[in-house]
């Protein structure tokens, strides 16, 4: 067993590369040791069976993070208690006023809505003219745009809560009070859209979230603003990151870009592949081991922390042929992109319909799109808990 624990995060590999560590801890049949930035060390999972095992197993807790000095990739110690740090059936029950909204049946009928939002942002590119930004002229409206409809955000305040989410989101590259006060400009923002509500009740979601708390009594005053700040930005900047990562592989391999071109059935197949093979997240948040739990030969002891790394666990050689290669052909695709177990995404039908429908638009409407500069070039953001392009250039 690795006793000696290794400085994480490992040094970020170029753009949507993944560090060598994470392979070499996989083939090697353990848990990797990991000294983390804050609260001391950790275990790594980064097979996929192991990975899956920790997220889905309740006997490791998300909720046990709170108010805990644990070992962690970001600077501040989790205090408030939202849906991505709550254990059933406290999660459940938060889960619960929301997760009809996004079943797969019902955001199927949000095709024709997304399919005309998607058309528009286009048309605007093609009319402007090359080169563009894919990711602020497209891949960022359209998931803004997607999940403020959803949520039913008025047109003219959609602008105000990005900036926010992006800073909230940050590692390393902002200070901590500029993280903290972005996260509390955020709830000051949800909170005000909610009071509008109580005054003036509607049938979006942010109205069904207010309605959950003052008529169903399902809800407190605090988990209503972190369960919508917490749909506000994830819903978005997950979409956005994912889909302008998809281009970039894609057109830095132009025999699968015209591939899709010439088989367009084929755009479902790609985006699962696409996700499994597109790093997203830098890792999950640490899980607290219960009690003792052997995990992939190693003996996690209770109060001990785990850490996932759901992008080493898709590319995981047991179950996944050819790991490193985009192969739209797959048979079976399991991967995680999109979580696993009770913290699996909720907004994942949502995702999945804006990418395929953005993906396929893309490549019926712009069929010569290229990089304007060469990839090398196309700069990537560093320090976040997401990974994507800070910008795309493209012409066509």
């Amino acid at each position: 067993m690795t006793t000696e624990a290794c400085p994480y995060p490992f040094p970020e590999a170029g753009q949507l590369a993944l560090a060598p560590e994470y392979g070499r801890f996989r083939r090697s049949g353990e848990l990797g040791r990991v000294e983390m930035p804050h609260g001391g060390t950790a275990w790594l999972a980064t097979a996929l069976t192991d990975v899956k095992l920790v997220l889905a197993d309740l006997r490791f807790s998300r909720a046990a993070a709170l108010h805990n000095d644990m070992p962690r990739t970001v600077p501040m110690v989790e205090t408030t208690p939202n849906l991505l740090n709550l254990d059933p059936p406290e999660h459940t029950r938060v889960r619960r006023v929301v997760a009809r909204t996004f079943t797969v049946r019902r955001v199927e009928l949000l095709r024709p809505k997304i399919q005309r939002l998607v058309d528009g942002l286009l048309d605007r590119m093609i009319e402007q003219g090359p080169p563009a930004d894919l990711v602020t002229d497209f891949a960022l409206p359209l998931a803004i745009t997607a999940i403020s409809e959803l949520l039913g955000i008025p047109q003219d305040r959609r602008s105000q809560f990005h900036e926010w989410s992006d800073k909230g989101a940050a590692i390393s590259d902002v200070p901590v009070e500029e993280i903290v006060e972005a996260r509390r400009q955020l709830e000051i923002f949800f909170r005000e859209l909610a009071e509008e509500r109580r005054v003036t009740p509607t049938d979006d979601l942010i109205g069904q979230i207010v309605s959950a708390r003052d008529a169903e009594d399902r809800l407190t005053d605090d988990e209503l603003v972190q369960l919508g700040t917490t749909l506000l930005a994830a819903g978005h900047e997950t979409t956005a990151n994912q889909l302008s990562g998809y281009v970039f592989t894609l057109l830095n391999r132009p025999e699968l870009w015209q591939r899709l071109r010439g088989e367009p059935e084929l755009v479902p197949a790609a985006v699962e592949e696409l996700a499994r093979i597109t790093p997203l997240g830098v890792v999950t948040f640490g899980r607290i081991a219960r009690e003792d739990v052997e995990v992939g030969g190693t003996l996690v002891r209770a109060g001990e922390t785990v850490v996932c790394q759901i992008a080493a666990a898709n590319r995981d050689e047991v179950a996944f042929a050819d790991p490193d290669e985009v192969d739209f052909d797959r048979e079976t695709n399991p991967h995680i992109s999109f979580g696993h177990g009770v913290h699996h995404c909720l907004g994942a039908p949502l995702a999945r319909v804006e990418l395929q429908i953005g993906l396929a638009a893309v490549l019926r409407r712009l069929p010569e799109l290229r990089l304007a500069v060469p990839a090398e070039e196309v700069p990537f953001k560093t320090g976040r808990l997401l990974r994507g392009p800070k910008s795309l250039p493209v012409t066509w």
